[in-house]
């Protein structure tokens, strides 16, 4: 009994150290894995904090367990393609208080699906590629940007989650509509669908295009009729001119002899 017990004691001893050990080794791993610059720490799961780090671009050997990301605060000034395909428990990703000012078409592949936040504020983002926000289901924060408002906008805006409430924050710095620039994006989408805006434009083009068209035709039409009747008028004004034939008299006495 005694050496059943002693057995159990140092079995635990055992599994209690090879515990610390996995756990040593875990945190050694996860430490040795954080970008330069950057913090990494665990708190229902991992969280990475790159805040002011005065990093000029995104990190390319993020753990991919990342669950939060922390990039506010620095000099980045795009979002690549797919630099965050391989972080797939990616729940929030701080981008704001940065430079950027361009953002690939597939820059959230691979986390659209599972981020929950996305902020994009206090930046320089004019435009965005239509399919930029494509599948996402975050909440987004792109509020202090200097947007352009147009049709792809609209249409980026359209296809995000709580869209009624990113459009509000969105300031128009400029707009294909003068009348829009310095209004929120909500009220300059309720004045106008911007989308609509080329074909009316192309309508009023056709239409400018074949009134004047027409206004030629007419024109021509009427100066058509106008030079007739000139030139009629001027020819019968020669006939009336020319002198009119006189009798000879021998005429007139071989018409009195045969009478």
């Amino acid at each position: 009994m005694h050496l059943v017990d002693l057995w159990l004691t140092r079995s635990l001893s055992m599994c209690l150290l090879l515990q610390s050990f996995v756990l040593m080794i875990l945190c050694f791993h996860s430490a040795s894995m954080c970008p330069k610059g950057c913090l990494c720490s665990r708190s229902g799961g991992l969280n990475v904090s790159c805040s002011n780090a005065n990093l000029k671009e995104i990190p390319r050997d993020l753990p991919p367990e990342t669950v939060l990301l922390y990039l506010d605060s620095n000099q980045i000034t795009s979002i690549p393609n797919e630099i965050f395909k391989d972080l797939h428990q990616l729940r929030v990703l701080n981008l704001s208080k940065n430079g950027i000012e361009f953002i690939d078409e597939h820059a959230f592949k691979g986390v659209a699906e599972t981020l929950q936040t996305l902020d994009l504020s206090d930046n320089r983002i004019q435009s965005v590629h239509k399919n930029a926000f494509n599948n996402l289901k975050a909440r987004a924060r792109i509020a202090n940007n200097p947007w352009h408002c147009d049709c792809t906008l609209q249409q980026v805006l359209r296809s995000m989650a709580s869209n009624h409430e990113t459009a509000n924050n969105v300031i128009c710095k400029t707009s294909v509509l003068d009348e829009h620039a310095g209004r929120p994006f909500l009220n300059a989408a309720n004045d106008a669908d911007l989308c609509n805006l080329p074909k009316k434009t192309t309508d009023y083009a056709m239409l400018v295009t074949m009134f004047g068209w027409f206004t030629m035709v007419i024109s021509y039409v009427v100066y058509y009729v106008r030079q007739n009747q000139e030139d009629a008028r001027r020819h019968l004004e020669y006939l009336k001119s020319l002198p009119s034939r006189q009798k000879k008299p021998d005429e007139a006495d071989d018409i009195s002899t045969v009478v």
